[in-house]
């Protein structure tokens, strides 16, 4: 299994990158019409009616950003945001109705599952026809078919039409040829959320080694933590503009506040603002039973004070082995802001498998948290933050109150001291 950080270490030794994509104030409009003929009769009837006009929907408007060559840069944003059409306007399948785009490299895209296969030619020869697409010769497609076919794991299923396969294996067979051409850009579409979880593994090891080699990357994907893992920057888009760019833990930040606002008022949201039917979910392969707070004696509390020791204890059944889980929490304070939210495998802490029942502990020994009221998520994924084990979203809460700190402004102490020069 790959180590965390070689999925994420972007390269070092360039000391100045060039722009492998601009956007300069990119709109783009679509026209819907949503009456549209469908038989002579139909078309007869039109002409003696009057039709509704067709209405205007601008999926990007004066959408601005650079990625720079090398750089893995991820897109957030809710459903129609605009995230998709950003992807197809680089790949050339749509283009701006307005605006300046500029890539500067080979591109590789996955985009739709299936998009690029014939669902009537065979694996083989949809990697030929996708290969030349990408620029590769027939001879250089020979060379890597083998390597293509095995990262894959397709097998014999390579001579037999597409339309026969799997959502797995179409993902599966798509990611493989797109990075055996090596492009200098690689877009990725949330497609890495279906197939198998050991596949999923073997495309975040790729990307890696891709990375280092100085592939750029642009990333879409409403996994947080995965989008966390793999970018440098990130851009948000809302509503087809530009919410806000930048460092990838601060934008990430920014939005889950907007979300647990929206969660305030009723609101059920996922991570990147998709509905929620409840606040568990998951496919309790592993389950956690029970989550308890205890004080630095091993006392049951739900009451602590600014300073103090805080241990979050989950307890947990696996109902088989599992390799390299991990377990997260956060912290939200009760108007929705969001504190922290670290997990095993981001902070270095491997846990190379579980089974049966266990217990994993979290633990501040200096409460940092002000005074107020505060809600605990205790979770459990794989170990790249893909498949959900058991997510229990603030479920469990806890009260703090005044220590020995006087500071009652503000989310969390940060000790300090004063100096003072009188001229």
């Amino acid at each position: 299994m790959v180590e965390a950080e070689s999925i994420v270490n972007p390269r070092t030794d360039v000391v100045e990158l060039a722009i492998a994509i601009a956007f300069e104030n990119v709109s783009k409009r679509f026209i819907l019409r949503k009456e549209q003929p469908r038989s002579f009769q139909e078309i007869m009837v039109g002409l003696l009616h009057k039709r509704r006009p067709p209405e205007e929907f601008w999926a990007l408007q004066d959408v601005s950003f650079e990625v720079q060559h090398g750089e893995a840069m991820g897109l957030i944003g809710p459903n129609g945001a605009g995230k998709s059409t950003v992807l197809k306007l680089i790949s050339r399948i749509i283009e701006p109705t307005s605006g300046q785009i500029e890539v500067n490299g080979r591109v590789a895209a996955l985009l739709e599952l299936g998009a690029g296969f014939h669902p009537d030619l065979t694996g083989r020869e949809n990697i030929f026809l996708n290969g030349s697409i990408l620029g590769l010769s027939r001879a250089e497609i020979k060379k890597r078919f083998e390597s293509i076919v095995e990262f894959s794991g397709i097998g014999h299923f390579v001579d037999v039409p597409v339309r026969h396969y799997s959502s797995g294996m179409q993902v599966r067979l798509g990611f493989s040829i797109a990075t055996a051409v090596e492009p200098d850009i690689l877009l990725i579409d949330e497609v890495l959320a279906v197939g198998d979880q050991a596949f999923q593994a073997k495309c975040l090891q790729r990307i890696g080694e891709m990375r280092r080699k100085g592939t750029t990357l642009l990333f879409v994907s409403h996994n947080a933590n995965l989008v966390r893992r793999l970018c440098d920057r990130t851009v948000r888009l809302d509503k087809g503009r530009v919410h806000s760019q930048g460092d990838t833990a601060e934008v990430i930040s920014g939005y889950l506040r907007d979300m647990s606002a929206e969660q305030q008022n009723g609101i059920a949201l996922d991570d990147f603002g998709a509905p929620r039917p409840h606040q568990r979910w998951g496919s309790r392969l592993v389950e956690i039973t029970s989550v308890r707070f205890l004080d630095g004696q091993g006392q049951e509390r739900t009451e602590f004070r600014t300073g103090e020791t805080l241990v979050a204890r989950i307890t947990y059944q696996a109902h088989q082995r599992v390799e390299n889980p991990a377990f997260g929490v956060a912290l939200h304070r009760s108007d929705g802001m969001h504190v922290t939210g670290p997990d095993t495998a981001t902070t270095g802490f491997e846990i190379d498998y579980i089974e049966g029942e266990g217990t994993i502990e979290y633990i501040i020994d200096h409460l940092p948290l002000l005074p107020g009221e505060y809600q605990f998520t205790a979770t459990v994924y794989d170990h790249y933050s893909i498949h959900p084990y058991d997510h229990h979203h603030r479920m469990y809460t806890f009260t703090v109150k005044p220590g020995i700190v006087k500071e009652l402004e503000g989310v969390v102490y940060i000790p300090c001291s004063w100096r003072h020069h009188r001229q």
